[in-house]
């Protein structure tokens, strides 16, 4: 019987993109073929629900995904899947919803009729590197969270805080430098409350899993994925720059607002003060340091001054990044009855200002770091990611078979902000 043709779409956060992999590499281990979305008999679409705007993508992916060629079935899994199922299965009777997991397999097999002889397909660390196509691979350290920010909804769809215990974070990091791959990122919905078991039942936090990780494995980079403001501690802080080859001086904090009164009543707990404090405490202990943020325009209430606050904290903090966000009520929130709800048009205003102050940020950012060294993972095509997180091309980049860490000069940016950099020079001086 010939093998059935599957496909998995992701939506949505790193996390999701982790749990999808582990999706696809389920689906190619229990014998499946994984392929194109027009070629597939059935597509798994791992679904998000984080914003109103999320939902209605995951919806429109859905109709997409029955729409194919091979009017295929769809299996949606996923957060807006656990908050509103019956939204995607009264879409079309070949939409079968699945509860959120990465072992998705025997549900794939009953659903095409596909009989299985009961073997693994095998696959090394090498054959799931390939299947994914990935030059850096996320591990799922922590999931859940235990927060109750006004206008969020994920913690419903996610559940409690839980972490994965210390030796499976490890498993997970040797497979990944057993594949070659050059960098992992260590992702959770809420990360920097992980409090995972070691062997002798131990508590570990995210400073110590960090050690343990650079100790007992030989992975050569690790970079830490969103983190909540309040935990990042001096000891995290520390054991980062303990480490200058082998952890990225990134971090990617969603501050969400820059005003203090707006993030009371998001129910965040620090003020914008704190903010600047946090910066200059990252700064002083890795000057080289990038620092990303998610930012939230329009929350209930938001005055214009409030909302000038944010844009004077993004420049005092001088983010290289700034994901935007509109505000978004969601149902069963408490933001989503506040009063004040601040008009659509004017949030667009607001959106549109915050995305350019981003963009002169993140040129300015890219700017001082000409003339200086990092670290890069060459991906393809002399295509590569810093330790800082901007985007590289590596003028005189080798071919490389497979992915790899190199320690690139940084020697100009172009006119659509792209950084070029050459191989390093052993007298190029150190970063700044």
């Amino acid at each position: 019987m010939a093998r059935p043709f599957v496909c998995v779409v992701n939506l949505g956060c790193r996390v999701n993109r982790v749990e999808s992999d582990r999706i696809s590499e389920s689906l190619a281990r229990a014998g499946l073929t994984l392929v194109d979305p027009d070629e597939a008999d059935l597509i798994v679409v791992n679904t998000c629900a984080v914003t109103g705007e999320a939902e209605a993508k995951t919806r429109k992916a859905v109709r997409h995904a029955l729409g194919r060629a091979r009017e295929p079935y769809v299996i949606a899994t996923g957060c807006a899947t656990n908050l509103h199922p019956e939204m995607l299965s009264e879409l079309s009777d070949r939409v079968c919803i699945e509860p959120l997991k990465t072992d998705i397999a025997p549900r794939a097999l009953e659903l095409l009729g596909y009989t299985s002889d009961g073997e693994e397909a095998e696959l090394d660390a090498q054959d799931v590197a390939a299947l994914l196509g990935r030059s850096r691979w996320g591990v799922k350290i922590q999931d859940g969270c235990n927060n109750r920010c006004t206008y969020c909804i994920v913690w419903k769809a996610r559940g409690p805080e839980r972490s994965v215990p210390v030796d499976a974070v490890l498993e997970q990091v040797r497979e990944a430098h057993a594949a070659g791959i050059p960098e992992v990122v260590l992702t959770g919905v809420n990360l920097g409350a992980y409090d995972g078991t070691s062997d002798s039942d131990t508590h570990v936090e995210i400073d110590e899993l960090l050690r343990i990780i650079l100790e007992e494995t030989s992975i050569e980079h690790v970079r830490l994925s969103s983190i909540e403001p309040m935990d990042v501690t001096d000891r995290l802080l520390d054991q980062m720059a303990a480490h200058p080859e082998r952890v990225a001086p990134f971090l990617h904090l969603p501050v969400q607002s820059g005003s203090s009164s707006v993030l009371e009543r998001m129910g965040r707990p620090y003020t914008a003060d704190d903010m600047r404090e946090l910066a200059a405490r990252i700064r002083a202990k890795l000057p080289c340091a990038s620092i990303s943020s998610d930012m939230i325009v329009g929350f209930p209430g938001e005055t214009d001054e409030e909302f000038e606050a944010t844009l004077e904290l993004a420049r005092a903090m001088r983010f290289s990044r700034i994901h935007v966000f509109r505000y978004s009520a969601r149902p069963a929130t408490p933001a989503a009855i506040m009063p004040n709800q601040v008009p659509p048009e004017v949030m667009a205003a607001r959106s549109q200002r915050l995305r350019a102050l981003a963009s002169e940020l993140a040129r300015r950012d890219a700017h001082e770091r000409v003339g200086t060294r990092e670290r890069a993972v060459i991906e393809q095509d002399a295509i590569g990611t810093l330790a800082s997180f901007h985007k590289v091309r590596i003028d005189d980049a080798p071919a490389f078979v497979r992915p790899r860490i190199v320690d690139v000069a940084i020697i100009g940016i172009d006119d659509d902000g792209l950084l070029h950099a050459r191989m390093c020079d052993a007298n190029m001086s150190e970063r700044r």
